[in-house]
C-alpha cells in the first residue's frame, strides 16, 4: 500500500473517500470546504451524525471539491480525545471504505494536528485494521484500500514517524500471519524457519536441535516435547545494533499445545494453535527492530515444540533437570509454558548475560479468568523496567496490570522430592505460574508478560481483526524505543 504526504488542501485532493475527523458538537471545523458543504455537514450534525466515538458517515460530495465522497468520522467529547481514540478511528473509518469498495482514499489531519495529537495514529490504526488472513480460502475477497494520501505539512518528525508507523504494522501482520496458521503448517520447524527468513547483516538466527539441547542440560524444556513426533527447535535470534548489553526477549512457543497427558478439553482446543503467540510477538520484534536499524542490542529466544501425549510423553509427577541444576517436579503436564520458558530464561542468562529479560506468553487460563480479554497480566522484579513497560502500555493501548509476586508464592511451589515443582494448584495459579519463572530469573532484572486473555480476539475490534491479536510486539517496541 502506498501512503503519500501531500501539502494539498482537502477539496484539491483527487480520491474515493476523503475522511474527516470530528469531535462532538464541532460541525464548523471544516469551513474552508465553501458554504455548500458546510450547509450539507450542519444538516448531517442535526439528524445523521454528532461525532461520537466511532461514529460513521458517508457522504456525497457537493460541486467544486475533488474527492467523490466524504466520510464523517467520530472522536468523541474533545477533551476526551487520545492517541487511541484516534487510532480506533482510522481502524473504523478504513474498515467501512475497504468494505464499500474504496481503492483510494485520503485523511484530513487538520483536526487531529489542533488537538495536538499524532496524525499517524490515525494510519496506524487504518493499517492494523486492514489485515486479513485468507491463505487457505479458495475465493479471496479482492476489496482492498491501495493507497492512503496523509493531507499535511511533510516533515522530518512526520516522516520518521510513517516509517516507524510501517515498520510496526508490517510487523505486526507478519505475527498474526504466523499465529493464525494452523499447526500442521505451523510446527517448530515452520516457526525455525520464519525467524531464518529474517536473517541480515544485522540479525542472525541460530537453530538448536534436540542433541544440542540435550548436551545443554535443558532437560525441562525437552521434557515437554517428548510426546510429539516434530522435532522441537530452540530458536535464537541476536540483533546487534549496539555494544551494551542485550535486552533479552523470550516468547513462549507452543505450535500446538494439547496438554499432554494432563490433556485439555476438546471444546476450544483448536484454537490451541495460538499457543506460541509470544515467541511470534518476538519475531515480529526482531523484525521491526531490524527493518528501523535500531541501535540496540536485542537477543530473542523461541523454545519452540507441540506439547502432545503419547507413549513417550512425559507423565504427571516425572523430575526433569533444567539448564541452571534446578530440578523440577512436573505435576501437571499442561502447566508446560513455564517449563520450557524456564530453560529459555536460564540459557540466556548463561549464555548472553542481559541487562534485563522481558518473557511474553500465553501462559495461563488464569490470567483469562482474572483480567478478561482487556489486560496482559505483568509481574517481575525489577521496578524500573516494570514502570517503563507501563508508560509503553499507555502509549499503544496495549495494557498491562501489575500482580503481585509475594514471598509466600514460594510455599506453594514447594515439592517434596524436588527443588522445586511446576504447578502450586488452582489458588493463586496466575502469580504463582510467574513466581515459578522468578525462581529462574534469579537476581537479573526480568518481567513476565502473560497474554494468554488477549492473544486472540473472537470479534472484530476497530483495529483487531477476529483472530491472532499480535498483542506485545507494539508494546515492546515503544519499551525499545524509550530505553534509557
Amino acid at each position: 500500500m502506498k501512503i503519500p504526504v501531500k501539502n494539498i488542501r482537502e477539496t484539491n485532493c483527487a480520491c474515493d473517500a476523503l475522511i474527516l475527523p470530528f469531535v462532538e458538537g464541532a460541525s464548523e471545523f471544516y469551513k474552508k470546504f465553501g458554504s455548500a458543504f458546510q450547509k450539507q455537514i450542519r444538516k448531517a450534525f442535526s439528524k445523521e451524525f454528532h461525532g461520537k466515538r466511532n461514529e460513521l458517515l458517508l457522504m456525497p460530495t457537493t460541486e467544486g471539491v475533488k474527492p467523490e465522497r466524504i466520510l464523517l468520522i467520530g472522536l468523541g467529547k474533545k477533551n476526551e480525545v487520545s492517541a487511541e481514540s484516534i487510532r480506533q478511528a482510522g481502524g473504523k473509518a478504513a474498515v467501512h471504505l475497504r468494505d464499500k469498495g474504496m481503492k483510494k482514499i485520503a485523511v484530513s489531519t487538520s483536526l487531529i494536528s489542533f488537538l495536538n495529537l499524532s496524525p499517524l495514529n490515525f494510519i496506524e490504526g487504518a493499517l492494523l485494521s486492514l489485515y486479513k488472513y485468507e491463505r487457505y480460502r479458495k475465493e479471496k475477497d479482492n476489496k482492498k484500500i491501495d493507497n492512503i494520501t496523509i493531507l499535511s505539512k511533510t516533515s522530518k518528525r512526520l516522516s520518521d514517524e510513517l516509517k516507524w508507523t510501517e515498520a510496526i504494522t508490517s510487523s505486526v501482520y507478519f505475527a498474526r500471519d504466523l499465529i493464525n496458521t494452523p499447526s500442521n503448517d505451523m510446527t517448530p520447524a515452520h516457526l525455525a524457519k520464519a525467524a531464518l527468513s529474517l536473517r541480515n547483516k544485522r540479525l542472525s538466527v541460530k537453530v538448536l536441535e534436540r542433541k544440542d539441547a540435550e548436551r545443554l542440560g535443558m532437560n525441562v524444556y525437552l521434557s515437554v516435547t517428548k510426546g510429539s513426533h516434530e522435532p522441537p527447535k530452540f530458536i535464537v535470534l541476536q540483533y546487534k545494533g549496539a555494544k551494551s548489553k542485550p535486552l533479552a526477549l523470550i516468547g513462549k512457543s507452543i505450535t500446538f499445545d494439547s496438554g499432554g497427558i494432563s490433556l485439555k478439553p476438546s471444546d476450544g482446543m483448536e484454537k490451541m494453535k495460538y499457543d506460541m503467540a509470544g515467541g511470534a510477538a518476538v519475531l515480529g520484534v526482531l523484525k521491526a527492530a531490524s527493518e528501523l536499524k535500531l541501535p540496540v542490542n536485542l537477543v530473542g529466544i523461541l523454545p519452540a515444540t507441540e506439547n502432545l501425549p503419547g507413549g513417550s510423553a512425559t507423565k504427571p509427577g516425572d523430575i526433569a533437570r533444567s539448564i541452571t541444576g534446578k530440578t523440577v517436579e512436573i505435576i501437571n503436564t499442561d502447566a508446560e509454558g513455564r517449563l520450557i520458558l524456564a530453560d529459555a530464561i536460564g540459557y540466556a542468562i548463561k549464555h548472553f548475560g542481559p541487562k534485563a529479560i522481558i518473557d511474553i506468553a500465553t501462559l495461563t487460563g488464569a490470567c483469562s479468568v482474572a483480567l478478561g480479554n482487556e489486560a496482559i497480566a505483568m509481574m517481575g522484579n525489577d521496578r524500573k523496567l516494570i514502570d517503563n513497560i507501563k508508560k509503553s502500555a499507555e502509549r499503544t493501548c496495549e495494557r498491562v496490570w501489575e500482580m503481585p509476586l509475594f514471598d509466600e508464592y514460594k510455599e506453594y511451589l514447594k515439592s517434596d522430592i524436588a527443588d522445586i515443582k511446576n504447578t502450586g494448584g488452582k489458588n493463586g495459579s496466575l502469580v504463582t505460574a510467574a513466581y515459578f519463572l522468578y525462581e529462574f530469573a534469579g537476581k537479573t532484572p526480568w518481567v513476565h508478560l502473560d497474554i494468554a486473555g488477549t492473544a486472540w480476539v473472537e470479534k472484530d475490534k476497530p483495529y483487531i481483526p477476529k483472530g491472532a491479536s499480535a498483542i506485545g510486539v507494539r508494546l515492546i517496541m515503544d519499551v525499545i524505543k524509550n530505553l534509557k
